[in-house]
């Protein structure tokens, strides 16, 4: 599916705790400004009526009709039926609301949410990273293409999502990718999330410089780099403490997945700190009960960010042999790669496209059960 092709619209949401952000997609592309309301958060009834106002806003501006509304939204929410749960930053959900439901009775057309970290590797999938790995193999004479890319996002929380053969898996029960609730390496009793947060560096780094200010990952960062003044050990500290917890969590995702791997979210922003650390892990050994070590992955890990981690990934190991009872040969790539990049499209505008994508799929896919 060529997406940046299509000529319908897709509708779009960008659902914070303070504001909602309208705007729409056609051929990959926004077509209107951000439309921005307040989003009402603790009063139910007003909250949903700015959601109708807000598409109400973007629909006026389009050329022509709508052809969906897609977008992602805070969990836990059956996102498969648009019933929304619980929600922390949204307060006024509660209970089960039926969102989804009520935009297609509003508006006619269909309606998808899904989650941000879901989209967001969906977006990567489609227009992101994925592709670019898969050009430059192409244009290195490589015969090998990727079809699977696991993503995450470091941020508030510690969001993920997978796409396998090139579609979005959501799980039976609207939580696949929850990489969060995988369990903390150097803590077991808690949650990866308590590890790769911004709350996460921050309590790091106080605890590491014996402070109880707590400072943005940003501030953190530039001590880390030396651009401000502070704890340099405490801040490398804190984000190497975080990258293990990152890296351990990656490890077991893709022992299952084996795919590309991507990395965004706004502590992404940190990604030359952490990755080389992220990498020794990945690449690390693991151990069986008599003590043989052997690699943590099947497959090596490549920073594709870094020029020489891309010249090793595109140096792959391609060999030749002769086939049994023939004068025939065949080649074959006879070593495991996997890339590792951050967002190439921004962790925002990845989740947006993911929802201009999964939304067009899944109309393609509604189309071919109607025939």
């Amino acid at each position: 599916m060529n997406i940046s092709d299509d000529d319908r619209i897709v509708m779009t949401l960008d659902a914070g705790g303070t504001n909602f952000v309208f705007s729409a997609i056609q051929h990959s592309s926004q077509i209107i400004s951000d439309i921005t309301l307040p989003s009402g958060a603790h009063d139910l009834r007003l909250c949903l009526n700015t959601i109708l106002e807000g598409f109400e806003a973007v629909k006026a501006q389009l050329p022509v009709a709508p052809s969906a509304i897609s977008f992602a939204f805070p969990g836990p929410s059956d996102y498969s039926s648009g019933i929304i749960g619980d929600l922390a930053n949204l307060p006024a959900f509660r209970g089960g609301v039926a969102l989804g439901p009520m935009l297609e009775d509003h508006f006619h057309i269909p309606v998808y949410i899904g989650n941000d970290g879901d989209l967001f590797a969906y977006g990567e999938a489609m227009m992101g990273l994925l592709p670019e790995v898969n050009n430059c193999l192409a244009e290195a004479g490589i015969n090998k293409r990727y079809k699977n890319l696991l993503g995450i996002t470091l941020g508030t929380g510690f969001g993920g999502g997978i796409v396998i053969n090139n579609q979005l898996c959501e799980g039976d029960n609207s939580a696949g990718g929850e990489i969060w609730a995988m369990r903390n390496f150097t803590d077991t009793r808690l949650t990866a999330e308590e590890g790769v947060s911004i709350r996460a560096v921050q309590r790091s780094y106080s605890q590491k410089a014996g402070i109880d200010e707590l400072l943005t990952p940003k501030d953190i960062y530039d001590i880390a780099i030396g651009r401000m003044a502070g704890n340099k050990e405490a801040a490398l500290f804190a984000f190497d403490e975080m990258a293990v917890a990152v890296a351990e969590s990656l490890a077991n995702a893709a022992t299952l997945l084996d795919g590309v791997i991507v990395i965004g979210g706004g502590i992404a922003g940190a990604y030359k700190l952490i990755a080389s650390k992220i990498i020794d892990h990945l690449n690390g050994t693991i151990e069986n009960f008599e003590g043989v070590k052997m690699p943590r992955l099947a497959s090596k890990v490549y920073n594709i960010d870094d020029e020489a981690g891309m010249q090793h990934f595109l140096n792959h190991d391609v060999k030749e042999v002769v086939v049994p009872f023939s004068d025939r040969k065949v080649s074959y790539i006879a070593d495991k790669r996997l890339p590792m990049g951050v967002s190439r499209l921004g962790t925002s505008q990845a989740i947006a496209l993911g929802a201009y994508a999964i939304a067009l799929s899944k109309m393609e896919t509604y189309k071919e059960l109607q025939k």
